[in-house]
């Protein structure tokens, strides 16, 4: 997994940094055991407080990796968030179902229960399956240049994996984000809840570092029973339930897609979806 994951610790911070800036940290299945590897070790380290999630470069991630030359779709790795077989060697809905359900829905219910918390730093691009990656963490915190998308309905598929939209920023708001597809910008997205500041791009990573140090200072038990009682109320919002219903849906699109169409993805790669939407802004 070479370098697609950074990790450092500077006193009770660990800093998980991806680290795939000429893809604007696309995430492929080597970014997200990475990732695992990352908030495992800071799971299990006692002298870690609090861990922050960073992107390298300009942007914080531009979602799954549909077509980087790293691409690793069909490479198998050692199954960790849930019981389902490998998906190298299946064919159609079966190879999807089984990877998504691993590398996608499965790792995000993981690292939200990590009992320690975490804090997304996000400048640039947060773009589908970095919603995703934003949205596990406890907090948010923004430069005045993020801006936030979810736009695969443009491939007839209802939201990212992990559907936690109509919980993050409530139904009406997410029905017009997934309906338009459209870009929301930090300050936006701070007036719908998504996140919780919003700072000046030079303030960035020393606002997040400032508010990882005044967490740390908290009680380890104290912080990770809060964070058990909050998930646990989100969950009896429906959120897991929520989360299910949909990941059904999703591969209903993927798999109405392949039969109908080219591919699961309707044919979209990065840059088809990348013109669609310049298109649609004029």
């Amino acid at each position: 997994m070479g370098d697609v994951v950074l990790y450092a610790q500077e006193g009770p911070v660990a800093f998980v940094t991806m680290n795939r800036p000429e893809y604007r940290n696309a995430q492929n299945s080597a970014m997200t055991y990475g990732l695992d590897d990352s908030f495992y070790r800071a799971a299990a380290d006692d002298s870690v407080k609090v861990i922050v999630l960073a992107g390298a470069g300009a942007h914080f991630s531009a979602g799954h990796d549909i077509g980087t030359p790293e691409r690793d779709v069909d490479t198998s790795f050692d199954r960790r968030a849930g019981l389902w077989w490998d998906h190298v060697g299946k064919a159609g809905g079966e190879s999807r179902y089984a990877r998504e359900q691993e590398v996608y829905l499965g790792m995000c219910r993981r690292w939200r229960e990590l009992p320690k918390p975490t804090i997304a730093q996000v400048q640039g691009a947060c773009i589908a399956g970095g919603l995703m990656l934003a949205w596990i963490c406890d907090l948010i915190v923004a430069s005045d240049d993020a801006f936030f998308a979810d736009p695969v309905v443009r491939m007839g598929i209802p939201g990212v994996e992990y559907f936690a939209h109509p919980w993050v920023m409530g139904p009406r708001a997410a029905k017009e984000f997934l309906f338009l597809g459209e870009r929301v910008p930090a300050a936006r997205a701070l007036e719908l809840g998504m996140i919780n500041r919003v700072v000046p791009r030079e303030r960035l990573a020393g606002e997040v570092s400032e508010m990882a140090e005044k967490i740390a200072a908290m009680p380890r038990l104290g912080l990770a029973l809060t964070k058990k009682a909050i998930n646990q109320a989100e969950d009896l919002m429906g959120l897991q339930t929520g989360l299910d219903s949909v990941f059904g849906l999703h591969h209903f699109a993927h798999a109405h897609n392949a039969e109908a169409g080219a591919d699961s993805l309707a044919g979209h790669d990065a840059r088809s979806m990348r013109d669609a939407r310049r298109s649609a802004e004029g």
